[in-house]
């Protein structure tokens, strides 16, 4: 069925949000490979996902892996079960010989980077959230969307880790929101599902020439599929999507098994009222800050207003973290990345730019 403008508008606000009470936490991690390394029936077109124990694995491009668990009750079985599908073996074929990078990104220049190089050359970790409750109260799903908007480019900054191209500093912490720079730090629109639905219609699509509005205002022949607008929106990776759920695409690869600090972070900055307020407050005068994603991406915690909303937000997250009786292991993992980088100032790129220009 090809969709008129007004169909797809209505389509996109329909699916946008669905009220629900948080509790329920999904995760999703990038694996950026050091080259083309995957099978073409892994990364070509029609390619299949891969049930693992809990999740499963699918590739998005001959470089980029995506290991995504299913939604979970609470923090640390998200965690649990992440961390037993990220074990599994890569399926690369016998004797090839590539390694997982630790970084977001390696070769990507943002002055001439096309529209699906964010998904397809970096690396990233989504953290998926209910999206909250119809109203104004402390779960209140307009709140939720709002809140996450704001410590957006904070977290961005926060876990910046990709500073270089072809192992030489570019100028950013992180050319992965380089790509971003130019975003606006609050959505146009207060309503959550208007303000969504005009992103996905105003959005090129990939490999079309137009937006997907300009498309669906297009003749009778030549009007987008209900097909054509669901492979657009999985396209999109907007640093905050409504997806039925609220999902938040702002934290950069991290080494290791860091990619646990920015789920319990976000999930607790987002879903425990206290944190939530206390992030509100810290990140409130962020919103008439110029250029702040450029800022983010360029200065990371270098920036000294990142730098304050960073720490009152991690602080904030931990004492949640402690309230919920979250996992001693999570619990360390969040104060010792606020120590080593928030309260200093730094991010993971800093160490990578520490290690690039070391003299021998």
């Amino acid at each position: 069925m090809s969709l008129t403008e007004p169909a797809a508008e209505r389509l996109v606000s329909a699916h946008a949000l669905t009220p629900g009470l948080p509790g329920l936490t999904g995760l999703a991690v990038d694996l950026l490979l050091d080259e083309p390394g995957l099978p073409a029936a892994l990364a070509g077109p029609g390619r299949q996902r891969t049930p693992l124990r809990h999740g499963f694995r699918a590739a998005r491009s001959p470089r980029v892996v995506v290991v995504s668990g299913p939604p979970s009750p609470g923090i640390d079985v998200c965690a649990e079960r992440m961390a037993e599908d990220l074990a599994l073996p890569l399926p690369l074929p016998a004797g090839h010989r590539v390694a997982v990078l630790q970084q977001a990104a390696d070769a990507v220049d943002p002055a001439i980077a096309t529209g699906d190089t964010y998904a397809t050359a970096t690396a990233g970790i989504r953290v998926a959230l209910e999206a909250g409750l119809e109203g104004d109260g402390p779960y209140g799903l307009r709140r939720r969307w709002h809140l996450a908007h704001a410590i957006a480019p904070v977290l961005a900054a926060a876990f910046a880790n990709a500073p270089l191209r072809h192992g030489r500093p570019t100028g950013w912490r992180s050319v992965r929101q380089a790509l971003r720079r130019d975003l606006p730090a609050t959505p146009p629109d207060r309503d959550p599902r208007r303000a969504w639905t005009a992103l996905v219609l105003d959005a090129p699509v990939t490999g079309a020439g137009r937006t997907m509005r300009a498309w669906a205002r297009s003749g009778p022949g030549d009007r987008p599929t209900v097909t054509d607008l669901a492979g657009h929106l999985t396209s999109l990776r907007p640093p905050v999507a409504a997806r039925g759920h609220l999902e938040l695409d702002v934290a950069d690869r991290q080494p290791g098994t860091g990619w646990r600090v920015p789920l319990a972070v976000i999930a607790a900055l987002l879903d425990d009222p206290r944190a939530a307020t206390e992030a509100e407050d810290a990140t409130r005068a962020l919103a008439a800050t110029p250029r702040l994603w450029e800022r983010a991406a360029r200065d990371a915690l270098t920036d000294a207003a990142l730098a304050a909303a960073a720490r009152e937000c991690f602080l904030a997250a931990y004492a949640a973290l402690a309230r919920q009786g979250a996992a001693r292991e999570l619990r360390d993992a969040v104060a010792d990345f606020t120590e080593r980088y928030v309260l200093r100032g730094r991010c993971p790129a800093d160490d990578v730019l520490d290690r690039a220009t070391a003299r021998p």
